[in-house]
């Protein structure tokens, strides 16, 4: 369908910022916000919420939860807050969008700005397509939907720690979720700008051996390898994936013993599980439960499980919203392909928590967890455009 006039003064307004939105990108990824860098992600945190609240955004800091002691940083890691921002308008239907503040690269490490290439069509960066660009174009498409007057009532929910599983975020993500009509979240495009519109699910599990130490040469018999008791577990765990049915469980790292000459008493392993539907989740979890001992036994076995992420299947209500995003998309002379993938994301909590949601509505790129991270720069005004016409349309009419 042809745009609307008021649309098309949304689209020119959103190219009268193509400056100025590279401009933006290259202030964020120059922000090393990865590795719990708590100074950047509330520098960062506090831009973002300057600009929202100038649009007339009440604004939260919610505290965050601990994550399970098992997992990795889960004893004593700082935990970040989540950043919610709500501007409710009168528009039949509402929207949350959701956009993570961190990355996985290293602060201290050497990839630490935006450059741009000599064609000046793609740059690289630490973070700017996972998902400093994404962050950029919806605070852009929601300044542009104020200054040419479209109502539109959203939230914007922003977190610190989605690359390490959302798990001090995940309840205020789903709580906010159940405010709101649809969801939309920043995630890049996947590798040909296609719209994610189902993903598996991602959980994580660690198994724990304990044996009784004893000196090798001495007395060995007299000692019970946890490490042994652990690669027989692992062994097992090997023969559980079935990747044509989606079920998917790969294991490391892994650590155990102190010494060669010593027998190890205590040995453990982490892993992650991928699963389809909620059904394949309840397998996985029954399966690794079959590997664990009564507390008496030795060597004895210890299982946790932690699923945090559900499975995202398309649902008839993310379809509609899917093809309204196309439909966006394609009046603006854009392609917009679906397809499914085995990562996950905030998406999957939004959705689990009852909220229809599309979660790659971020800019176009690759290289997501490399130094070689690169960003397709016409993106910036293209998904930009996209994001708020999207917003508005949504607002106004729902996805039907």
């Amino acid at each position: 369908m042809a745009l609307t006039p008021t649309e098309t003064r949304l689209c020119e307004a959103i190219e009268a910022k193509r400056s100025m939105l590279l401009d933006d990108l290259r202030l964020h990824v120059g922000t090393p916000t990865g590795g719990f860098n708590t100074p950047a992600l509330d520098e960062t945190r506090a831009r973002f919420l300057a600009r929202l609240e100038a649009l007339g955004a009440a604004t939260e800091l919610v505290p965050g939860d601990p994550k399970p002691e098992w997992l990795p940083g889960g004893a004593g890691s700082s935990i970040p807050p989540t950043a919610i921002c709500r501007r409710p308008d009168t528009t039949p239907k509402s929207v949350l969008i959701t956009g993570h503040l961190d990355t996985v690269h290293d602060p201290n490490g050497p990839f630490r700005e935006l450059t741009i290439a000599p064609d000046a069509k793609t740059a690289t960066g630490p973070g700017c397509v996972d998902m400093k660009g994404g962050l950029v174009i919806a605070m852009a498409a929601l300044e542009a939907l104020h200054e040419i007057g479209v109502p539109a009532s959203w939230g914007f929910l922003m977190n610190s720690d989605e690359e390490t599983g959302s798990f001090h975020s995940a309840r205020a993500i789903a709580d906010e979720s159940a405010r709101y009509d649809l969801g939309l979240a920043l995630e890049p495009a996947m590798a040909g700008g296609e719209l994610a519109v189902e993903r598996s699910g991602s959980g994580q599990f660690m198994i724990e051996c304990r044996g009784r130490a004893a000196h090798v040469g001495r007395s060995f018999t007299e000692g019970v390898s946890a490490v042994t008791a652990l690669a027989e577990r692992i062994t097992a765990v090997g023969a559980m994936p079935e990747p044509e049915r989606g079920r998917i469980l790969s294991i490391g790292p892994v650590e155990g013993g102190v010494a060669t000459n010593a027998v190890p008493d205590r040995a453990r392993a982490w892993g992650n599980a991928r699963f389809p539907t909620p059904e394949a989740a309840d397998e996985i979890g029954s399966m690794l439960s079959t590997l664990a001992t009564s507390p008496d036994a030795m060597p004895r076995a210890i299982v946790h499980t932690c699923f945090n992420r559900p499975a995202k299947p398309l649902i008839p209500a993310t379809q509609r919203l899917a093809l309204a995003a196309r439909q966006a998309a394609e009046d603006l002379g854009q392609s917009l392909p679906f397809a499914s993938t085995g990562g996950v994301c905030d998406g999957n909590i939004m959705q689990s928590a009852g909220l229809p949601t599309i979660d790659t509505l971020g800019v176009r790129g690759g290289g997501l967890h490399t130094p070689d991270e690169w960003i397709e720069l016409p993106s910036l005004v293209e998904r930009c455009q996209l994001l708020a016409l999207l917003i508005a349309r949504l607002c106004e009419r729902g996805a039907d």
